[in-house]
């Protein structure tokens, strides 16, 4: 961490209400002659700042753990108020590229922007969503399941030895677990992570493993022995093909896995639904007496 101003970046290029210099020449069809283009959109002062850092994130001029200068300096160096630039630094946070830390050695940061990121931002977008009742937690699963798939068939093209070794040593620990142990949920979301993984597509992987966080189908199953055996079983299966290198073995084997799921969760769903009503107090029939004050 930086802990002094001084040794903040400066980010420079261009003050506020400045247009940046990239004319270009096109053809007038009437003259025939060209024609500079020297217009362009003018941006707002907060939308100019947001560019430019944004730019400067992504291009790699601002580095992962980076502190930007102080509000005070930086709201300088754009010529721009105080309430313009964290306009700016807020919708820079929002979309992950910055973040901001508390406290006297704090700041705002540059974020860690890759593929573990894009997973974080999903984790929490969804969670949120969730939480606010935007969408159900059976469309989350849904698309999870429509992911995995082709996730196991591309893991079974390019797993490497490593994460075939790092398979079978999830499937070791889930056998050794009794059902009421509390790390089944956290190795079956590592074992569907891993394969999401080993099918070297960072955008699928992240997808996965924020899906299956939010979801974690283990987590609301009724994990009897014979379900917890069961479910063994078909990993092990999945891996076997993963091993093998064999695609369509996988995919077999992966959608014989999910929709083992779907039935035990809808199952569930379906008994916690009948117990909620057997459970639901009558309500009283109204007295004639007060259905006539009515």
């Amino acid at each position: 961490m930086i802990d002094h101003p001084d040794q903040c970046s400066t980010i420079t290029g261009y003050r506020a209400g400045m247009v940046p210099r990239n004319g270009s020449r096109v053809s007038d069809p009437q003259t025939s002659r060209t024609m500079r283009t020297i217009g362009q959109k003018v941006l707002r002062p907060r939308e100019q700042v947001e560019e430019r850092i944004r730019q400067m994130v992504l291009s790699g001029e601002l580095n992962s753990g980076e502190m930007l200068p102080p509000e005070t300096a930086l709201a300088k160096q754009f010529n721009v108020s105080r309430t313009t630039l964290r306009e700016a630094l807020r919708s820079l946070t929002t979309q992950g590229l910055i973040h901001k830390v508390p406290g006297a050695r704090g700041g705002n940061f540059v974020s860690s922007v890759d593929h573990h990121s894009l997973g974080t931002v999903v984790i929490e977008s969804l969670h949120n969503l969730l939480e606010l009742g935007s969408i159900a937690f059976s469309e989350v699963a849904e698309i999870r399941q429509y992911l995995e798939v082709p996730a196991a068939r591309l893991a079974a093209t390019n797993r490497t030895a490593k994460e075939l070794e790092q398979l079978h040593e999830v499937v070791e620990q889930q056998k050794s677990a009794s059902v009421e142990d509390p790390d089944i949920p956290k190795l079956d979301e590592k074992f569907h992570s891993l394969i999401a993984q080993a099918s070297r597509n960072r955008v699928l992987a992240s997808f996965v493993a924020a899906l299956h966080h939010e979801t974690e189908p283990v987590h609301y199953l009724n994990l009897s022995p014979e379900v917890g055996r069961a479910t063994v079983r078909q990993h092990k299966a999945i891996v076997d093909a993963i091993g093998a290198k064999d695609p369509d073995a996988a995919e077999a084997a992966i959608v014989e896995h999910l929709s083992y799921l779907r039935v035990h969760l809808a199952g569930l769903e379906e008994t916690n639904r009948s117990a909620s009503l057997d459970t639901e107090p009558e309500q009283p029939a109204p007295s004639s007496s007060s259905a006539e004050s009515l």
